[in-house]
This record gives structure tokens, C-alpha cells and sequence, in this order.
């Protein structure tokens, strides 16, 4: 027997532009919720990301260390970047790889969809797992500073067990990566 789930649908009743930025749109929104009430919400628009889990074989995996000013430290991240206006996901990962990393991948395969803040944003991160990668050299973009190392899968997944990668979409990616490398490609 199948249950009719309930509908919590909210209708935007105003929306206001809070700030407009070069990469965030935040807005302010009166929405009417289900029970007729009325409540507001503030969230940010975003265009989005496409992020690789590169892997030069099926045990090691290359990471980006770059400064995050947010959080005020370095963290040890997969590589990703912003998908810009008109640009498929699939190219902006072939572009990321290049820059942040230099490598191009023979393969690639799309492994999910996250949203990484649903509570505040409509951010999605298209994911993907590069492989044979070809090194080409990198080429980051004018205000990035990064470093691209190589890592073993196992020793990734301890960061992640130690506290020293906090990454969402990094955390997600190695799962995806020690998932498929333990039942084939």
C-alpha cells in the first residue's frame, strides 16, 4: 500500500535582491507556507559547480591544498570550480583539471549530483571521476594559488578519519573513489 505524502510546498509571495555579487546572489524572500501562515527566507543563488575526483590509477587520488578565506586555513580539497554561464559541467571539470591540477583525463564518468547547503542555497555540484590522466601542466587562474599533490586513496580516506579533510564534496568524492576502486571500474 502505497502513503500519499504530504505537500509542504511554500509560494513566493515577495523576493527582494539582498546582495548581488560576482559569484552569490542572496536574497530575501515572504513566502505563504502550507498552513497559510507566512514566513521569510534567505538564501543564495548560485551557478553552480563541477568538481573531479581525479585518480591516476585506482589507488591514489589528486587533491588541491589551497588557502580558504572563509575558514581562515588551508585545506586539502578534490579539485572543482565554478560551472560560468552557458558552460556544461562536464567542460568546466576538463577546464579545472587542467588549471588547478595539470592533467587531462581520458575518461570521465559522472558519478552524482550533491547540493552541498540546502538549507540556504540552490548550489549543486556536479561530480565526476577523471581517469587516465595525461599530465599537461597547470595553469591557475590569476588570483589562485594552489598546490596539486597525489595522494594514496587509503591515506585520503585517513585525512578524512583524522579531521585533517573537512570537505564536504572532497569527503563525498573519496567514498565514490574507495567505492568504485574496491568494486571495479
Amino acid at each position: 500500500m502505497s502513503r500519499k505524502e504530504p505537500d509542504f510546498t511554500e509560494a513566493t509571495l515577495s523576493s527582494k535582491t539582498v546582495y548581488r555579487g560576482k559569484l552569490l546572489h542572496v536574497l530575501e524572500d515572504e513566502v505563504r507556507l502550507p498552513d497559510g501562515g507566512a514566513a521569510r527566507r534567505e538564501y543564495i543563488r548560485h551557478p553552480g559547480a563541477a568538481v573531479m575526483v581525479p585518480m591516476p590509477d585506482p589507488q591514489s587520488v589528486v587533491l588541491v591544498r589551497q588557502f580558504r578565506y572563509p575558514l581562515a586555513r588551508h585545506l586539502y580539497e578534490v579539485p572543482a570550480g565554478k560551472i560560468d554561464p552557458g558552460e556544461a559541467p562536464l567542460a568546466t571539470a576538463r577546464r579545472e583539471l587542467r588549471e588547478e591540477c595539470g592533467f587531462e583525463a581520458g575518461e570521465w564518468r559522472h558519478l552524482t549530483t550533491i547540493h552541498p547547503c540546502i538549507g540556504y542555497s540552490d548550489e549543486r555540484m556536479e561530480l565526476y571521476l577523471a581517469s587516465q590522466l595525461t599530465p599537461v601542466g597547470h595553469a591557475p587562474e590569476q588570483d589562485e594559488f594552489l598546490e596539486a599533490l597525489t595522494v594514496s586513496l587509503a591515506e585520503a580516506l585517513n585525512w578524512v578519519k583524522e579531521g585533517r579533510i573537512t570537505d564536504v564534496k572532497t569527503i563525498i568524492g573519496l567514498l565514490w573513489a574507495d567505492r568504485l576502486s574496491r568494486v571495479g571500474w
